[in-house]
């Protein structure tokens, strides 16, 4: 019996019919100036950016564009990132410099999406200063790139097309993926935590999951084209599932990534502390493929200003979950986010990060300084400190998440552990650099056709935040 096809699948037919009418335009094109029309991709931001900008890579690529890192392309493209303030104003400085390629080359196109263009006052500031910008579109409608592209060469306008929010996940569109041995994978979209100092729930929507089974056939046909690792990605995978018409957990959708064959390594991210649960924990433990690695922001040890952040746990639940991950999978390295200088943090607050920082001595952590986010409630909070203070604060945490990362990122030294190689090293090209399971960096000899291959290396000296190694007969 015949199934109707969903909204879903229509409008990724309606997409592909699309991108087979824009292979004509674009050869015809190339065919008349003599030469491949190029594309420059530019991403800032998280790793959900750079899953879509994969996505827009690969729906140019179908039509005809040939990649260039160049941004005097035929197309440029710039997925944003808003989270923090200066990251609008970067965005800002480009399109100014931009200017001079779109004189240069008029039937060049500049398009801007991502969560920057979520913001209305953003998307006005371009329409008034900046009117060499063809395209605008956001975080919802990714999959559209290739009808926007057919719209402006339609119209002479700016094309511009912001979605509020969405409950459509379009599957089964082209993807150029960076690496051809490892990918990410969407599980799911959008937050519902409303963190004080955050925008992403009002730039990325509300949580929506992806159904288990599109997630399943996706690993799987990259598996069958060469994938070896997946990260899951979403906001909050913790919460996974939830909001599914059959709601499952995160951890049952781990169990079922886990069985699939050829699969050899998974990843995740990003974990909130409130949802992480015993189910997850003892999935990890027993598991043979997802890594040993798990990033659980904390952003402050203080329970007060964790109330202030709306983070819902506190200083004693943070330590406690810890205690948990630690007992049940004691070779885990815990990675961190870490905020200094929130609006209400006093230098009590402050000594309290400091004591979660030397219990649960984090493999490493990624610290901040408090940046304000006009349209977050945050940014309405007095401040307690100075930036002085502020400032200190932050030199006093680096140090002593830098002193305990140089001891626990050495416990594996002199060990011989399977790491993935993941290409040359960008300081010595005589190196070669892949990933522990537990997310550290190893540099050790090897030529380029090692590249996607497991390989035993010898951790021979700690320098820190990576090992420099030699090859092991596998």
């Amino acid at each position: 019996m015949r199934t109707e096809p969903n909204i879903n699948e229509i409008e990724a037919n309606k997409q592909k019919e699309i991108m087979e009418r824009l292979k004509i335009r674009i050869a015809d094109k190339s065919k008349e100036l003599g030469r491949p029309l190029t594309y420059c991709s530019v991403c800032f931001g998280c790793q959900m950016n750079a899953k879509d900008s994969e996505k827009l890579e690969g729906i140019l690529e179908t039509i005809g564009y040939v990649r260039s890192e160049s941004e005097d392309a035929d197309f440029l493209i710039m997925n944003t990132c808003t989270v923090r303030e200066n990251a609008n104003l970067r965005v800002y400085g480009r399109l100014g410099q931009l200017k001079k390629y779109k004189k240069k080359n008029p039937d060049m196109m500049i398009a801007l999406c991502g969560c920057m263009m979520q913001e209305s006052l953003v998307v006005e500031k371009i329409k008034q200063s900046y009117r060499h910008v063809d395209i605008i579109f956001g975080t919802h409608n990714v999959f559209k790139l290739a009808e926007l592209i057919e719209n402006k060469l339609n119209s002479k306008g700016m094309v511009i097309d912001i979605w509020e929010g969405t409950t459509e996940i379009v599957e089964d569109l082209p993807s150029e993926r960076k690496y051809d041995f490892k990918c990410g994978v969407n599980i799911m979209f959008g937050c519902n935590n409303f963190c004080t100092y955050c925008i992403v729930p009002y730039v990325r929507g509300r949580e929506r999951s992806r159904k288990p089974e599109d997630i399943i056939a996706e690993i799987q046909s990259l598996v069958a084209d060469g994938v070896v690792e997946v990260m899951l990605l979403g906001q909050n995978v913790n919460s996974y599932g939830k909001n599914l018409e059959n709601p499952i957990s995160f951890a049952q959708l781990l169990e079922q990534v886990e069985a699939v064959e050829g699969l050899q390594r998974i990843r995740f991210m990003t974990s909130h502390p409130k949802d992480l649960s015993d189910e997850l924990i003892a999935v990890m433990a027993k598991s043979k493929k997802i890594c040993k690695h798990l990033h659980l922001p904390m952003q402050s040890g203080s329970t007060k200003v964790l109330a202030d952040m709306n983070r819902r746990y506190t200083k004693e639940d943070y330590l406690t979950l810890v205690d948990k991950i630690k007992t049940a999978i004691p070779d885990i390295s815990l990675t961190t986010d870490i905020i200094v200088g929130f609006p209400t943090e006093t230098e009590e607050d402050f000594n309290e990060t400091l004591d979660v920082v030397r219990k649960v001595r984090f493999d490493s952590a990624f610290t901040f300084i408090y940046s304000k986010r006009t349209g977050t409630p945050a940014a309405t909070m007095e401040f307690a400190s100075t930036e002085e203070e502020i400032k200190e604060r932050f030199d006093r945490l680096l140090k002593e998440v830098q002193d305990i990362a140089k001891e626990t990122c050495s416990k594996d030294q002199g060990q011989v552990l399977e790491v993935l190689v993941e290409g040359v090293d960008e300081q010595d090209a005589s190196l070669l650099t892949g990933r522990l399971s537990n997310n550290i960096l190893v540099h050790f000899p090897g030529d380029e056709s090692l590249i996607g291959t497991f390989q035993n290396v010898r951790l021979i000296e700690a320098k820190g935040f990576y090992y420099l190694g030699e090859r092991v007969d596998n």
